[in-house]
């Protein structure tokens, strides 16, 4: 039994020994793909009219925005993250499209604590440099697998932008809604002979202030990097769950012979994060706006 231990002891030593010498090397890389997947509530953006059947189709046209590939390449303090370039939806446009919005490369150095993003936003390149955000991560100590890592869960609670369409939102619950489904019925039949505008689908919509974040990392690869913005964990976060976005790591290959150059963005009007979003705010009020003028209110 003793020597059984001894023999188990030795062979976990080996395996640090060897994973150790695998990520000391000056020209180690990594690289991972993630599958995304955010929900969405279609009454959240003016679907509570439509059919079922007709909330399904279009729902399955949104999927390729809903459900994305990334890749993330990696080494000891870089990373970049962007769609897998393969898998892009035909017609050309990188990234996901929504409300103007495509998405481009996010890169991170956690030894400069800098974060680099290109973001197109209604026909204009932007370059958002920043500081990194970290997270006040929670160690709860659960574990599970995921593939043949062990994973550890961490917890932490996460300002949300005011360009996270993702994380729209019906105020109230849902206990609120159904009041509020009532009383729309009651003022319609009250009055059949209304004449206003459509109201603004934007009036009833809200994004929180904070949502939960819950990732899985793994120290069996020693880095302090995961998908999109997140980072800050002692190894590679494999799965993140943050309001109605999941994103999961399907495959990580070491060293790959065919290695992606890690490069900082250069492209687009430098701005902050707080500038960008600023910038994102002021045209959502400007749509709000021109739905409201487009409606012809006060019509006879």
């Amino acid at each position: 039994m003793k020597l059984k231990s001894t023999f188990k002891n030795l062979a976990t030593l080996l395996v640090l020994i060897i994973t150790s010498s695998v990520f000391a090397q000056d020209g180690f890389q990594g690289q991972a793909t993630y599958m995304s997947k955010t929900t969405m509530d279609m009454d959240n953006f003016g679907g509570r009219e439509l059919s079922p059947e007709r909330k399904k189709m279009i729902m399955e046209r949104m999927k390729t925005m809903l459900e994305k590939t990334f890749i993330l390449d990696f080494n000891k303090t870089e990373s970049t993250y962007k769609e897998d370039e393969a898998l892009e939806a035909p017609g050309g446009g990188r990234g996901f499209m929504m409300g103007g919005m495509a998405a481009g490369t996010i890169y991170k150095n956690v030894k400069e604590n800098l974060l680099l993003q290109d973001q197109e936003f209604f026909g204009k390149q932007f370059l958002i440099k920043d500081s990194l955000v970290k997270l006040d991560w929670k160690m709860s100590g659960e574990s599970k697998q995921i593939g043949k890592y062990t994973a550890f869960k961490a917890t932490a609670t996460k300002k949300v932008d005011a360009a996270d369409w993702t994380n729209m939102r019906r105020r109230g619950n849902d206990k609120d809604k159904k009041e509020d489904d009532k009383k729309e019925v009651a003022e319609v039949k009250k009055d059949s002979t209304k004449t206003d505008a459509p109201k603004d689908p934007f009036e009833d919509i809200e994004i929180p202030e904070e949502i939960e974040v819950t990732a899985w990392y793994t120290m069996d690869i020693p880095v302090n990097s995961g998908p999109g913005e997140y980072w800050g964990l002692p190894g590679l976060i494999l799965e993140v769950n943050a309001g109605r976005t999941t994103i999961l790591c399907s495959k990580i290959v070491m060293n790959p012979s065919d290695k992606n150059e890690i490069k900082k963005p250069s492209k687009g009007k430098e701005v902050s994060m707080e500038e960008y979003q600023d910038t994102v705010k002021k045209k959502m009020e400007e749509m709000r706006e021109m739905f409201r003028s487009r409606g012809g209110r006060g019509r006879n």
